[in-house]
């Protein structure tokens, strides 16, 4: 772990080694970075295709049409707004935890995407992190830097694609799969479309792509283990952090009875990975004033973006 410094050294004085990045880590992350575009594009072409017919996306020919575009690449075309969508919103929260290590003088690799045939395209990107974090402060703008950097490219991406989604009439609003509704999603729609019911809007792919990227921040705003939230829990109340951690998992079993059966799928990753959380270089230095201000941006973020039932199959 490196220098333990005494309780009245300044973390600030300590300048931890920067490792050069390896011209393969680049490759790498470029290298996914372009299958991930791919996967993206092959699956907003599937979104974009339901957009046109005026039908809300299912599970019913997705998989079966999701190569399509492979054998037509002219299908391709269709998939652009989702996918550089979403992958905006991916590469924004993590150039947020990227450039924050870089001031704070954290090793880090570059952002890896993860490309998937799934509904999206992709399991989503990740940084790893390969020195101590110096103290709280450093710990929690690394932590907040991320989601608060991908929230504030997804609204205005949600805001535009609700201006240009369709309207449906009741009879043709029945998918197989339903996706729930963020409170920052429910908050636009008052505001740019006033009277029209929910269900009968059709959003637009590029819609589809910015709720991704919101749901994909409320879950790493949960505030446990070591994701984000829980990095954010640690900077302000490291005493607390494992129950608090624990506690979370808890609630995600009776969540995962009454709205969504995923939620006890991160319960149990959350109690596989564990509630310890590494320790800071300097423990002793308490977090300042404003940033535990600064804490509730996160859990608005998180109210604003988080849904009970994500999805309604």
């Amino acid at each position: 772990m490196g220098p333990e410094p005494a309780p009245w050294l300044p973390a600030r004085a300590l300048v931890w080694p920067q490792e050069p990045r390896p011209l393969r880590s680049l490759v790498v992350a470029v290298g996914l970075f372009v299958v991930t575009a791919f996967s993206t594009l092959a699956a907003g072409a599937q979104f974009a295709t339901s957009y046109a017919a005026n039908e809300l996306p299912g599970f019913d020919r997705f998989f079966s049409d999701y190569f399509r575009p492979f054998a037509e690449p002219r299908l391709f075309i269709s998939g652009i707004p989702f996918a550089v969508t979403l992958l905006g919103i991916l590469l924004a929260h993590e150039l947020g935890h990227f450039f924050a290590c870089r001031h704070y003088h954290i090793n880090a690799t570059y952002p890896y995407f993860i490309p998937a045939p799934t509904l999206i395209g992709t399991l989503g990107a990740f940084i790893r992190i390969r020195s101590p974090i110096f103290n709280r402060r450093a710990l929690f703008d690394m932590a907040l830097a991320g989601p608060l950097v991908g929230f504030l490219v997804a609204v205005p991406a949600l805001a535009v694609a609700i201006l240009f989604s369709k309207v449906i009439p009741a009879s043709d609003a029945s998918p197989s799969l339903v996706f729930g509704q963020p409170l920052v999603e429910r908050l636009l729609e008052l505001a740019l479309r006033p009277g029209i019911p929910h269900a009968h809007l059709l959003l637009h792919p590029m819609g589809r792509a910015a709720w991704v990227g919101l749901f994909a921040t409320a879950l790493n705003l949960l505030p446990a283990g070591q994701l984000d939230g829980g990095h954010i829990l640690y900077a302000v109340a490291s005493e607390r952090h494992r129950q608090v951690s624990f506690a979370v998992a808890l609630l995600l079993v009776p969540l995962a009875v009454k709205f969504w059966t995923g939620w006890l799928v991160w319960a149990v990753l959350l109690l596989a990975i564990g509630f310890r959380h590494p320790p800071l270089i300097d423990r002793w230095e308490p977090l300042d004033q404003t940033r535990r201000i600064l804490s509730a941006t996160a859990l608005t973020i998180f109210i604003l973006c988080f849904m009970p039932a994500p999805f309604v199959l």
